[in-house]
């Protein structure tokens, strides 16, 4: 299918895990109304954003991706919608546990899973406590309505994991999000620099962005967190064509056409005049390898 309809959503949670679940699946049934074949939730949407904190009860909120009730569920709805939904959970697996992204296909089927490569530590945003890096390299999937490179959050800052989707064929970015405000630094808001950030990425890359960040206050032990919401859509030379606003539950709707997108990709040549050889400091993190 050349056209595709894609949607980004955002929502508060709260500590109740079924509730987050059924405002999600009402959500999701929102966007299939209004068209949509690939519906983006946000980071971890289950519960509330516990990396604000270190607090070892919390890994039992982990659970193994066979028979997670949460992809289980959504694995049904996208059956029963015909719509492609990347699941964003809390796995346990082994002794490990991950930030993890499972791609569901419209027709109910997990056709992957990808563990997010970056991972955060800094007040209110505590993820190296709980997560392992992720294992599985960035990875593109292929759906019913194209094929999608999935990352999450703190992955979105790095140029180079949108161009590592975007290599491996991917013909649109996703990332489901968690970000709000900086306790130690209260006067900091990040929401146009991350915006930007992702404008480039698919600008640079020549592909439609979807990014679905969380809204609401929430506290934990030492602070409480404003999570700024600002969700978009951004077209594939970055300009933001959906975007919901800081605090409101949204529903985001805009429509491709993947084909018309890959034939001026090839034609603007950012992908024929790449310099693979010349970029070797990439590989190193000071510069010198």
């Amino acid at each position: 299918m050349s056209i595709v309809t894609v949607a980004a959503t955002q929502m508060a949670c709260e500590s109740n895990r079924e509730a987050n679940l059924a405002r999600a699946e009402r959500l999701v049934r929102a966007a299939a109304a209004r068209g949509a074949n690939v519906i983006l939730l946000q980071e971890l949407f289950e519960t509330p954003y516990f990396c604000k904190d270190h607090d070892p009860r919390h890994f039992d909120l982990a659970l193994p991706l066979e028979s997670h009730p949460a992809v289980e569920r959504m694995s049904a709805l996208a059956r029963e919608l015909g719509v492609v939904l990347p699941v964003s959970v809390f796995e346990r697996a082994g002794k490990a546990f991950f930030n993890t992204v499972v791609v569901v296909d419209a027709d109910g089927t997990a056709v992957g899973s990808y563990r997010k490569s970056h991972i955060p530590e800094g007040p209110g945003y505590h993820e190296k406590f709980y997560f392992s890096p992720g294992d599985t390299g960035f990875r593109v999937f292929s759906t019913a309505f194209g094929r999608l490179g999935v990352a999450i959050c703190w992955d979105q800052w790095f140029p180079e994991a949108a161009r590592a989707m975007a290599l491996q064929g991917a013909e649109m970015l996703l990332y489901p999000t968690a970000i709000g405000s900086e306790p130690q630094a209260p006067e900091i808001d990040s929401s146009a620099h991350w915006r930007r950030t992702m404008q480039g990425h698919a600008a640079a890359n020549v592909m439609p962005l979807l990014a679905s960040n969380r809204i609401g206050v929430e506290r934990g032990e030492k602070y409480s967190m404003t999570f700024y919401g600002s969700s978009f859509i951004a077209s594939a030379t970055g300009e933001i064509v959906a975007e919901a606003d800081r605090g409101t539950e949204s529903v985001l709707t805009a429509s491709f056409d993947l084909e018309e997108i890959r034939r001026y990709r090839e034609a603007w040549g950012l992908f024929r005049d790449r310099r693979p050889d010349l970029y070797h400091p990439m590989l190193s993190f000071d510069g010198r390898s």
